[in-house]
């Protein structure tokens, strides 16, 4: 039975390829903006299991992981499409503790089992020169809350209470569990 990633994101493939299951990648093409949920973990969920469901009525005998990431600070921060945008959320994040949620659905048959992980990040205060340095990077850009902890982003953060993986995108021990119990 393959194991398909609903994702184009290089950050979660090669943390699946961490993994001891052998997976394919097919993007979804799920419009996350069709999700208007407020609640972080809700909307993390939705999000994902719409990539999922998007990709496994496409292959129904395989088993497809989704799965998002969400920043929240007060607010669902989401990924920045200027310079600006991405130093405005840096700012919001200065030595602040935020919490990101990485919502994951398995789906296998028609049906979904669900988890997400929320873990906190505390900034160091962060000074303009380096908020405006990082976001004239192309690293901000595909990432919600406009930093990735695994790049560049890891130089602002202080502390992290959770699951790191979860922050760079995908909760790997928690993963693993779920497909050990799913495949058995």
């Amino acid at each position: 039975m393959d194991i398909i990633l609903a994702s184009q994101s290089p950050r979660r493939k090669e943390l699946m390829a961490m993994l001891p299951y052998p997976f394919l990648i097919h993007p979804s093409e799920f419009d996350e903006s069709t999700i208007k949920e407020k609640d972080p973990e809700k909307a993390v969920l939705k999000i994902a299991e719409g990539k999922a469901a998007d990709v496994a009525e496409k292959f129904p005998e395989s088993v497809v992981i989704g799965s998002d990431t969400i920043v929240f600070q007060q607010q669902i921060l989401g990924k920045p499409k200027t310079a600006e945008e991405a130093a405005e959320m840096l700012r919001s994040l200065s030595g602040q503790t935020h919490t990101v949620y990485t919502g994951v659905v398995l789906m296998k048959d028609g049906i979904a089992t669900s988890f997400a992980e929320k873990t906190s990040v505390t900034f160091w205060p962060l000074s303009e020169k380096e908020i405006s340095d990082y976001a004239a990077t192309e690293d901000p850009y595909d990432k919600a809350g406009a930093y990735g902890i695994q790049s560049g982003g890891a130089l602002f953060v202080k502390e992290i209470t959770g699951d790191y993986y979860a922050v760079v995108g995908l909760p790997l021990a928690r993963l693993k569990r779920e497909l050990d119990a799913l495949l058995s």
